[in-house]
């Protein structure tokens, strides 16, 4: 069950190097029983000072205090160091990672500002949940087990009851934390979400909203979606104050309950607590002290738990988005409609995007059964539609806007499940044969190069150049001052509208699959050249040559093609 939590999921799938992790809770728990030791061995030598012996008696003690307080900072400062690289490692590779499925035409139909929140704060939340979840939840269990059992050596009842009041600070507590502030961080998470996207939208869209006097409008809604958002936070407030509260309550009733015991025990009253072992009765001054300081120091691992635990629940929250995001099933503000039965099924293709997809060189052959697709309900006729697509075909998709054209491409292409039916290809299964490239494809703020690099790596510069001119970009290329090295500062917004179509379709022309899904590639393109473009990509002798199957998504008037249409919304 552990297996298909959300969370163990996104460690998975960013690659978390486990004997770092470990390395880093071994040098956190080291700090923490050094805290315990000192804190054990000061209470003894303090009551064993009061008693005035030879300084020589005390010398090993006043030794080894210096040694654990030493000791202590060092492993504190080690483990910060050894977390936190850690978690940076793991934000870093799971932002590449989310990149490269982006790249391959996961996030479909997914909004900018709701990719934003994926790779930025979602990615975030995971690292989070690492230094401030995992690692203080580790630490935490090994020094409480630490401090039961050199408490059960001095008194056995004083163990049972630092056990009860941790098993409430360390369990019982974040527990309740994490539990009362699922539904805060999902609505704060909604809310979030709904600002990003407000900013976006009066970003992006500023000029075309003064124009159509909406303005006001935008703004009303970004401040609705702040207000939102510190509602939720402030919601979650009382009952987290409650969960915090257990804590120091449960120290004052260990160490009160260690007091009494200690003072019942050390005045020989042995027999008037039950449960009391023979042991018990020879209470010494230190071993008092020790009773009475021990609690305080096992108690400040257990406090910050109740912080791990609602870390842990933010990073489940976020690696479910994210895993949703890379897996291709869009939006998902809420563990409820994140499917875990889907995240097992694909486990092996989230596996397998560690690593650049290896798509196959032979021939493909697309076949479709009853094919039905959508979000919420059917898109598609009554029993879904058959394809047979061999190598080489094409196949152009038509229809009104928002009839599903853009669904069904990405459906066949495997970024979404089919609502009923069957798409594969032979001899290679799915997802090492098709690729999609959607209509709003991200360009990254980097050189040209690298831009057409992400769809293969291994890319040759007289390929991309071949591939550049092939899309009418040989004259934009050769004017560039630094040619393919020529940084596109904003990304797409560096571009007119033309030319970021044009390098997309340049960046599906030297992706290795061997089916290519095309999402109108030639919107923005001028109305004169958008014809011959098309035309070229249709051409089985033309941009993709005869051997890459090509479906096209288009909005274009395309009677005058040759080609098999599947019309959707009639």
């Amino acid at each position: 069950m552990m297996r298909n939590d959300p969370l163990l999921r996104a460690f998975d799938f960013i690659g978390l190097r486990r004997s770092s992790l470990v390395a880093a809770i071994c040098l956190g728990a080291a700090g923490a029983l050094s805290a315990l030791g000192l804190a054990a061995l000061s209470a003894w030598l303090i009551t064993r000072a009061w008693q005035m012996p030879p300084v020589l008696y005390l010398s090993v003690a006043v030794t080894a205090v210096r040694a654990l307080g030493i000791s202590r900072a060092l492993f504190r400062y080690l483990e910060r160091l050894a977390s936190h690289r850690v978690a940076l490692d793991a934000m870093a590779s799971a932002r590449g990672r989310v990149y490269r499925a982006l790249a391959g035409g996961s996030g479909v139909g997914a909004q900018r500002s709701e990719l934003l929140a994926r790779t930025a704060d979602d990615v975030d939340e995971i690292g989070d949940a690492l230094v401030r979840g995992v690692v203080p939840m580790a630490v935490g269990a090994v020094t409480g087990v630490a401090a039961v059992v050199i408490m059960a050596v001095v008194s056995p009842l004083s163990a049972v009851v630092l056990a009860g009041a941790l098993l409430i600070s360390g369990v019982l507590a974040p527990w309740w934390a994490a539990r009362a502030s699922a539904t805060v961080i999902t609505d704060g998470a909604a809310a979030r979400q709904r600002t990003g996207h407000a900013v976006t939208t009066a970003l992006w869209h500023g000029p075309e909203l003064v124009v159509a006097r909406r303005r006001g409008v935008a703004l009303e809604r970004l401040r609705d979606s702040e207000n939102d958002h510190a509602q939720a936070v402030d919601a979650g407030m009382a009952r987290q104050a409650v969960a915090a509260s257990m804590t120091p309550v449960a120290m004052l009733v260990s160490v009160v309950a260690a007091a009494v015991i200690a003072v019942d025990l050390a005045s020989g009253l042995s027999g008037s607590l039950a449960g009391a072992s023979s042991s018990d009765s020879v209470i010494t001054p230190m071993l008092f002290g020790v009773l009475i300081l021990l609690p305080l120091s096992a108690f400040e691992t257990t406090g910050p738990l109740t912080d791990a635990a609602i870390a842990w629940q933010r990073g489940r929250q976020a690696g479910a988005r994210v895993m949703a995001l890379v897996d291709g099933e869009g939006s998902a503000l809420d563990l409820d409609r994140q499917s875990h039965l889907l995240l097992v099924e694909r486990a092996e293709r989230v596996e397998a995007s560690r690593a650049d997809p290896v798509f196959s060189p032979a021939p493909q052959t697309l076949i479709a059964r009853g094919l039905q697709w959508g979000h919420d309900r059917s898109l598609g006729p009554d029993g879904g539609i058959d394809l047979d697509l061999a190598p080489g075909a094409r196949l152009i998709v038509v229809g009104r806007s928002g009839a599903g054209k853009s669904t069904l491409a990405a459906t066949i292409a495997g970024q979404l499940r089919p609502l009923a039916g069957s798409v594969d290809s032979e001899p290679a299964s799915l997802p090492c044969s098709v690729a999609y490239f959607a209509e709003e494809g991200h360009l990254f703020s980097t050189s040209l190069r690298e831009n057409l690099r992400v769809a293969r790596g291994d890319a040759t510069d007289v390929e991309l150049i071949e591939a550049l001119t092939a899309v009418g970009l040989g004259e934009w290329l050769l004017a560039l001052p630094d040619g393919l090295d020529t940084d596109l500062v904003g990304g797409g917004s560096a571009l007119s509208g033309g030319q970021r179509r044009r390098i997309l379709l340049a960046r599906a022309v030297v992706h290795p699959a061997r089916v290519v899904v095309l999402d109108e590639p030639t919107e923005h393109v001028d109305s004169s050249d958008a014809p011959a473009l098309l035309r070229r990509i249709l051409d089985a002798d033309g941009l993709f040559g005869s051997g890459r199957t090509v479906i096209v998504v288009t909005h274009q008037n395309v009677d005058e093609f040759d080609v098999p249409i599947v019309s959707v919304g009639v």
